[in-house]
């Protein structure tokens, strides 16, 4: 997997590398130290993930993303927060980022990236708790009643809202992992939800 990086802080761009570069299957193509040099970046590189940091000066990381996704609406994106705001948290949701992970929680950064890659939705805990708070909006239609749901569909979307990978919900259901991202599907579809942020969602809002 090739990805670029993007943050101000130098200290925190080389702890990132030298997580990354643990893992062999990664490739840091190059790092930028605020949001114009990101966008740049990205399009020099056309890397499979950029991992952008949500405050960098006067291009953010959110201006950053907004700015690669009008050019490249496929392009997967993962934010670096420590989760001081929840109005950015908010636009990178509604903007369609691949998630967001806790700068503290660097143990987690690796599975979080090979998730994304994936097309999995990457909420750190505090991000997933904030969830009916960050999302709610007088103005937006209600979540569905959860009728035709059975109790093994209700125990994975529980899952799901955790923060859970498919191959973590497959191990705690006993199921395989295909048979979880066929039951996530079904659920959507019953819900009338589009991934797997709005069912965390619809899950603190109804079921919790």
């Amino acid at each position: 997997m090739t990805l670029i990086l993007a943050d101000d802080d130098p200290l925190v761009t080389a702890a990132l590398q030298t997580i990354l570069q643990a893992d062999d299957s990664l490739q840091v193509l190059g790092t930028a130290a605020g949001g114009a040099e990101a966008i740049d970046l990205y399009f020099k590189h056309r890397p499979d993930l950029a991992l952008l940091d949500i405050r960098m000066g006067s291009v953010s990381g959110l201006d950053a993303a907004e700015a690669i996704l009008s050019r490249d609406p496929e392009a997967k994106l993962l934010f670096l927060t420590t989760f001081s705001d929840d109005d950015y948290i908010l636009r990178a949701l509604r903007m369609g980022a691949m998630g967001y992970i806790l700068k503290q929680d660097f143990d987690k950064i690796i599975p979080a990236l090979h998730a994304a890659h994936a097309g999995q939705r990457v909420l750190g805990g505090e991000v997933v708790a904030r969830l009916p708070q960050l999302m709610d909006d007088p103005g937006k239609k209600a979540a569905p009643e959860p009728l035709g749901l059975g109790e093994r569909e209700m125990r994975i979307i529980g899952l799901v809202a955790e923060g859970l990978s498919n191959r973590e919900i497959a191990e705690a259901v006993f199921l395989s992992e295909g048979t979880v991202r066929n039951y996530i599907s079904t659920i959507l579809d019953k819900l009338d939800l589009r991934d797997r942020t709005q069912l965390a969602v619809f899950y603190y809002r109804n079921l919790k």
